[in-house]
């Protein structure tokens, strides 16, 4: 059952990649839901997501500082 909500947040981030705004709060939902070894995955995933989206790396940066070693 966890690995849904990883799957589900992965393809809402993807959705509102357009938006950084929408990708930050997306994305501080998911810190809050998922589970330590889920948001492992999402980093390594996010690490190659947003390698050719300087916007959306921003907002993980960003995130990294307000919940230090979270993400």
């Amino acid at each position: 059952m966890p690995r849904l909500i990883y799957d589900y947040t992965k393809s809402e981030l993807e959705r509102v990649s357009l938006s950084p705004d929408r990708f930050r709060r997306k994305l501080k939902k998911a810190v809050s839901n998922l589970l330590p070894y889920e948001m492992e995955l999402l980093q390594k995933w996010l690490v190659f997501y947003t390698d050719n989206r300087p916007e959306l790396r921003q907002c993980i940066s960003e995130l990294q500082s307000d919940h230090k070693g979270v993400c």
